[in-house]
């Protein structure tokens, strides 16, 4: 997933569950998103956290 699908679908994520998520390199190189509180990975890989609560 390229960085600005991934900036996308978290983003839509969010703002639909409510919730905070993580846009995240995974092992293979490639990007992925998943609620903040279900990473349970390396916290050096996140590359961004979106939220929708914050201002």
């Amino acid at each position: 997933m390229s960085l600005n699908d991934a900036h996308a679908f978290a983003f839509s994520l969010a703002s639909t569950l409510m919730v905070a998520i993580v846009i995240f390199r995974a092992g293979d190189g490639s990007l992925s998103v998943l609620p903040a509180n279900e990473y349970d990975g390396d916290s050096s890989e996140i590359i961004r956290e979106i939220d929708p609560f914050a201002s």
